[in-house]
């Protein structure tokens, strides 16, 4: 079986779902480019909120997203997400972005920890409306990403399944250490 670009694919299930006026999240921002592309799905009249904890990283998605003026990056965790999402909003985000692991060109030291992605999960299955997906990137090659890409699958398994369908794909099927996606919609509250 052939290697599937698993970004690329979470790319096109959230264009399934976004529509112009929309309103998502990106919980980890990264250089920006995830951002740009909710951004360009929501247009003006949506909304993206993006989360980093690493300014390097906060910094990197302004300046790729410089002329958005419905982007509010968040230099905080992920795990905090519900406290910054208005209250008028819980429940009415369409869509939540989770690309895990450590920033691209940054400190590889730096990474998403287990215990606050899961805390941002549960988070983000707060706010998401109903019909609202949920897509979470995780690499189990590098230092604790195992760990926290196994938390993550073991977090989607005990998801109540008539709240909650989710998908998983692989990158490489052979290859343990290769990334993983799922796919989670919320289909009632």
């Amino acid at each position: 079986m052939p290697r599937i670009s698993l970004p690329k694919l979470a790319h096109e299930r959230l264009s399934a779902y976004l529509k112009k006026g929309d309103v998502a999240i990106d919980a980890t921002v990264g250089n920006g480019h995830d951002t740009a592309f909710l951004l360009a799905k929501v247009g003006k009249k949506g909304h993206v909120y993006g989360f980093d904890i690493q300014a390097l990283a906060i910094e990197s998605t302004r300046q790729h997203c410089a002329n958005a003026e419905n982007l509010t990056l968040i230099p905080d965790s992920h795990a905090k997400l519900a406290d910054y999402i208005p209250a008028q909003q819980i429940g009415k985000i369409k869509a939540c972005l989770f690309n895990l692991g450590y920033l691209p060109g940054g400190d590889k030291a730096i990474i998403t920890k287990t215990e606050s992605t899961l805390q941002a999960l549960d988070a983000a299955c707060e706010v998401l409306m109903v019909g609202g997906i949920l897509t979470v990137l995780a690499y189990p090659g590098h230092p604790d990403g195992d760990q926290e890409t196994a938390q993550v699958a073991k977090w989607c398994t005990g998801l109540p399944q008539e709240q909650f369908n989710c998908r998983v794909f692989d990158s490489d099927t052979k290859n343990p250490a290769a990334p993983r996606l799922w796919l989670v919609d919320k289909i009632c509250a």
